[in-house]
């Protein structure tokens, strides 16, 4: 068996109807705008609190994150972005100041160019960013592929150089650390987190995020790198990928099977979810690819929505945009069907879980706007992952 049944849950009977689903989205925005408080953050939900640490301020967890859902649903509150980073520095939602993108400063300063141009302060983001390119996690959370995606989005707004020489700095440095490993038969990354080693598999902390963020800038790459993107990455995810009865689905670490603490995850940040998400924009005319990216998606389709929330992340909206990323690689639109019946069924999760602890879940990759968002996408027909792919 490829995913763990006990971990997920039979989608939802209820269709997708756009006008309902505009209707589910405006309310979760509306409540996440009545909920800030008025120290311009939002409370922790308690699905959200597992240890002693709290992440009020950041883009992942946090009020930057609040903040670019309600900026991509199309409401923008530039009062809310302020004050956000001076309160990080003073008060840092990680241990110790972090330049990292999702848990960071980076994040904080991208969102407030996104949504208060006047107010933000570039040489700080381009200061963290290049501060960031030499981080030994080599994964996108903590590392510098995370601070890779603030760049390129730079690059895209404003066509700056010095972003691109940002972005190229720390890619050097990232590809240089692509080392070959045995046991992949392939080159691969070391992860060093929290004081552990580690060879993560998916996008969460390992290879598929390093590879989106390499290949979501390629255009900054020279074009033997690009080639070899194109080569090495097929056959890594292949060689990496269990696979039976036309299912795919990838290990979170390399060597140690699909269970990982006691479940097999079949979920955006560690197994097929993520891999099919991370990779579909990958050599687009590698059959082989597709036919394994496909296997994966079906696997998707038939363990059916995370039991264990909306989010995108760990949740049932990290795997609906799965779904949706192959729809733009192979024009088939089962995939977009699938991934609205995966939006109805997160919108759903919504409001059971504020049914059940009386109040909403405010956090972009694990809670209610989150799944707003990826609603949105499925109504415009739009892959990428929320932050990653497109800002």
């Amino acid at each position: 068996m490829l995913f763990s049944p006990d971990h997920h849950e039979p989608l939802t009977g209820r269709r997708w109807g756009e006008a309902s689903v505009r209707d589910r989205i405006e309310l979760i925005a509306g409540d996440a705008e009545a909920a800030v408080g008025a120290d311009g953050l939002w409370a922790e939900h308690p699905d959200d609190h597992d240890d002693d640490s709290a992440l009020p301020r950041t883009l992942y967890m946090g009020a930057a994150g609040m903040v670019w859902g309600l900026h991509a649903l199309g409401r923008d509150r530039p009062d809310l972005v302020g004050g956000l980073h001076a309160g990080y520095l003073c008060e840092p939602d990680w241990p110790g100041v972090s330049p990292g993108y999702w848990p960071g400063e980076a994040g904080i300063l991208l969102v407030q160019q996104l949504v208060d141009p006047h107010g933000a302060d570039l040489d700080a983001l381009e200061a963290v960013i290049r501060a960031n390119a030499g981080n030994e996690s080599n994964e996108q959370m903590w590392g510098a592929p995370g601070t890779m995606f603030a760049a390129l989005a730079m690059h895209r707004m404003d066509g700056d150089e010095r972003w691109a020489a940002a972005w190229r700095d720390s890619a050097d440095q990232l590809w240089q650390r692509w080392l070959p490993d045995e046991d992949v038969g392939e080159r691969f990354w070391t992860q060093l987190l929290y004081g552990q080693t580690a060879r993560y598999v998916g996008p969460g902390h390992g290879f598929a995020g390093n590879v989106l963020a390499l290949w979501q800038g390629r255009e900054l790459l020279a074009a033997d790198q690009v080639a070899e993107l194109e080569q090495r990455v097929p056959a890594i995810a292949a060689g990496l990928a269990v696979r039976a009865d036309g299912l795919a689905n990838w290990p979170p670490l390399v060597g140690d099977g699909l269970v990982h603490n006691d479940r097999i995850r079949t979920q955006w940040c560690h197994g097929a979810p993520g891999m099919v998400a991370s990779l579909s924009g990958i050599a687009v005319d590698d059959d082989d690819l597709t036919d394994l990216l496909v296997a994966g998606g079906e696997l998707v389709w038939q363990a059916g929505p995370l039991r264990h929330g909306q989010g995108l992340c760990h949740g049932t909206s990290g795997n609906g945009l799965a779904l949706l990323a192959l729809l733009e690689r192979t024009g088939d639109e089962r995939w977009l069907e699938r991934a609205r019946a995966f939006a109805v069924h997160a919108l759903e999760q919504v409001e059971r879980e504020r049914a059940e602890h009386g109040a909403g879940r405010y956090s972009l990759w694990t809670g209610d706007i989150g799944a707003a968002v990826m609603a949105q996408s499925c109504i415009d027909a739009r892959p990428g992952m929320p932050t990653l792919d497109w800002v």
